[in-house]
Order: structure tokens, then C-alpha cells, then sequence
């Protein structure tokens, strides 16, 4: 992982550590460049918790937010982290902003990029943000897209969160990681999410749930934890893996 730069668009303020918090901690852990770009806070549809507070705002809403936030990346090892403070439900992406993240693209120069993934039940924005991030994707290869500078980037492998219903999203494993080793960073993170506290179990129960898969489909008895994603594009390489 020396060497290897990852890049992580998270749609919402948590959506990072409940689909790929164990992944990126590995990344982060094994020497990797793990990049983090937040889209929003997730005032509007991603804080319910927090809105039954008498008197509550949404600049309080984004400070308890944004702690959060700091607090998970540090528990992940991240630290390079960007949030763009979009409005969330229903996240609206402009040209503008398709170039700010082609241009973002351009200058992490990610090998992996992980994200939403195509289809997301019940959460639009999340299925707007897969699209945005693979159209910025590839607008970041192209030497005709102009943007002043930057560079182009090589193609990025593209990896989908795996989504919160799983099989009403019809999602199906493409890539299985183990996180049996950063697991407790990943719990760490999501204890901090108070907003959510709701999904800090259904996240563990999702990561035990993956670890067996993870055995079966390995036979590796020493898997426990782990997470799950698609796959943007086919495997390639000069090998069986």
C-alpha cells in the first residue's frame, strides 16, 4: 500500500465510516495517501437525531457535525480531508462543481477511488454523487477537458459503498476486504457519530456479516471483520487474483 493514493467521496458527514471506515484505516495504516472529501454535512436528511433539540440551526447542526467528522477521520488516520458543504436532500450537482472535483481528481491523482455505488434505495443523493464521481473520473483523463492548473490524471479504479439496503439496492460483493485488523479504528470512528447512533450497531452487525463471507469465500479462518463494494470496472491485470 506504500505509495498508493486512495481518495474517498463520501456524499454525507458519516458515510465514510459506516461503508468504508475498516478500508480506509488499512490504507491509512499500511502507508497509503488516503484522501477524504465530505460533500455535505448532511443537515437536511442525515440528522434527525439532532433536529429534536428545541431551538436547534443548521450552523449548530454543521458544528456538531463537523466535530464528528474530525474526530472519525482521526481514529481512520486520515489526514488529508476536505468538506464542500453542499446542500444534502436534494444534493444538486452543477457544472461548476463537476469541475471542482475533476480538478481534485486531477491533483490526488488517485489509483482507487471509493464512493457510492450506481444504485442507492431510498437515498438519491447518493446515487448523484456515483454519477458525479464517475463522470469527474473520467473527465480527469481527458487532455481535452481544460481546466488551468492541473493535469491529467490516469483512469482510477472505481469502488461503490456497499449501499444501507443492501439487497433492495440489488447489490452483490465485487470486491470483499478484510478489516479484521483496523477494526477497532473503524469502531472508534462510528462511536462518534451521535447523530446516527442508530447505525453504529446495524454497521457492526454489517462488517461481522461480511467477515463470514469473507471465510467462506476465502478459507481464511482468521477473517472477522470486513467490508464490501462493486466494482466500477472489470479486474485487469496479467493474473488470476
Amino acid at each position: 500500500m506504500q505509495n498508493t493514493n486512495l481518495l474517498v467521496v463520501s456524499a454525507h458527514a458519516a458515510d465514510f465510516v459506516w461503508r468504508a471506515g475498516g478500508t480506509m484505516a488499512k490504507y491509512a495504516k499500511g502507508g497509503a495517501n488516503v484522501s477524504l472529501v465530505i460533500l455535505s454535512y448532511g443537515v437536511r436528511g442525515e440528522s434527525n437525531d439532532l433536529w429534536n433539540v428545541e431551538g436547534q440551526t443548521s450552523d449548530n447542526v454543521k458544528r456538531i457535525r463537523r466535530a464528528e467528522i474530525e474526530e472519525a477521520a482521526g481514529h481512520l488516520g486520515v489526514e488529508q480531508m476536505e468538506i464542500w458543504d453542499f446542500d444534502d436532500y436534494h444534493m444538486q450537482i452543477t457544472e461548476e462543481r463537476l469541475n471542482r472535483l475533476t480538478a481534485h481528481i486531477r491533483k490526488v491523482k488517485p489509483h482507487h477511488i471509493i464512493s457510492h455505488g450506481p444504485k442507492d434505495a431510498f437515498n438519491p443523493d447518493h446515487e448523484t454523487v456515483s454519477k458525479y464521481v464517475f463522470d469527474a473520473s473520467v473527465l480527469s483523463t481527458s487532455n481535452g477537458v481544460r481546466i488551468e492548473g492541473t493535469t491529467t490524471a490516469k483512469q482510477a479504479r472505481l469502488f461503490g459503498f456497499e449501499p444501507h439496503q443492501s439487497e433492495i439496492s440489488n447489490f452483490k460483493p465485487d470486491v470483499i476486504i478484510d478489516i479484521t485488523d483496523v477494526y477497532d479504528r473503524k469502531q472508534a470512528a462510528m462511536n462518534c457519530f451521535k447523530a446516527q447512533g442508530h447505525l453504529i450497531e446495524y454497521y457492526g452487525g454489517k462488517a461481522m456479516l461480511r467477515g463470514n463471507h469473507a471465510r467462506r469465500c476465502s478459507g481464511n479462518g482468521a477473517y472477522k471483520y470486513a467490508e464490501a463494494f462493486s466494482r466500477f470496472f472489470p479486474y485487469v491485470g496479467g493474473e488470476l487474483v
